[in-house]
């Protein structure tokens, strides 16, 4: 499983200086981006080859707050591994205790057409190869 870490800052916190739901989703993105880069891949190159990432579904679980100037870790495995598709399994955490989790459907898509396209082979391979060994 790969991880990232985050500190909250003010602007990431509501009113009570809890983390602000949808700034789950950017913690998320950032530790899927770190993901794809430990596989070799850029999302600048990804663009350049007309290829783009796109979430197509999720279901957020958040079991407990995350509040201001906390530290936090980001987990990011990959569950299932289609051909033109994937599902990280990514979860958040604070001093081993499970904050918030997800399970998110991403597709690989053509830039131009926006419809679905096989993932590269040997992202795909590199990828596989990060799933079997969690």
């Amino acid at each position: 499983m790969d991880s990232i870490e985050v500190r909250i800052y003010y602007e990431d916190t509501d009113a009570q200086g809890v983390v602000f739901y949808a700034n789950y989703l950017k913690y998320f993105e950032r530790a899927r981006t770190e993901f794809l880069r430990k596989c070799g891949y850029k999302q600048d190159s990804l663009l350049e080859n007309g290829i783009i990432f796109i979430v197509n579904k999720l279901d957020v679980h958040y079991k407990k707050p995350v509040l201001l100037d906390q530290v936090i870790k980001i987990e990011s495995s990959i569950n299932i591994l289609k051909k033109a598709s994937f599902y990280f399994y990514q979860k958040v955490i604070l001093n081993s205790e499970v904050m918030c989790e997800a399970n998110i459907l991403c597709g690989c898509v053509d830039l131009k057409t926006k419809k679905p396209i096989p993932l590269p082979e040997d992202l795909r391979m590199k990828m596989l190869e990060k799933k079997n060994a969690n």
